[in-house]
């Protein structure tokens, strides 16, 4: 895979970083993405969204209740978001204002929720250093364990 020096590579280093942590919870968990009522990584945008499923769907895996936090929270069409705003307030937007209420009503039970970045370091770019991907993923569910 390319090295991605420079910031605006973000969706490119988070999105396999995001195949990489759905990939591992499938496998460590034995469980199949349609587990979960709906999976949804932070901010990757349109353009992190099809790398995502592009990779996921080269290594057999088929996410159907697959959506981002910036597509869902802007409407690229009218707002010329490219590649997503901001992962963070994307996320927290999303999360508060939409998801959670939806499993408040029950219409959502199981969510699988990943936060993606990259660990920018201002000297790193300066130096030519690639940009490292994160992505943490977050079970969020109505059903009790135990």
């Amino acid at each position: 895979m390319n090295k991605i020096k420079e910031i605006y590579g973000v969706p490119l280093t988070s999105s396999p970083a995001a195949v990489d942590t759905l990939l591992a919870h499938f496998e460590d968990l034995q469980i199949a993405p349609s587990y979960y009522d709906l999976i949804v990584t932070g901010d990757l945008g349109k353009v992190g969204y099809s790398i995502v499923m592009d990779l996921m769907a080269k290594n057999g895996v088929k996410m159907n209740n697959y959506n981002d936090c910036g597509i869902m929270l802007y409407n690229n069409e009218k707002q010329d978001t490219h590649a997503g705003g901001s992962g963070c307030g994307c996320s927290a937007a999303v999360l508060c204002a939409h998801l959670l209420p939806e499993m408040e009503k029950g219409r959502l039970n199981k969510i699988l929720f990943i936060g993606t970045g990259a660990l920018m370091s201002p000297t790193s770019i300066q130096q030519g250093e690639s940009l490292p991907g994160i992505a943490h993923a977050v079970v969020i569910s109505n059903e009790r364990q135990g």
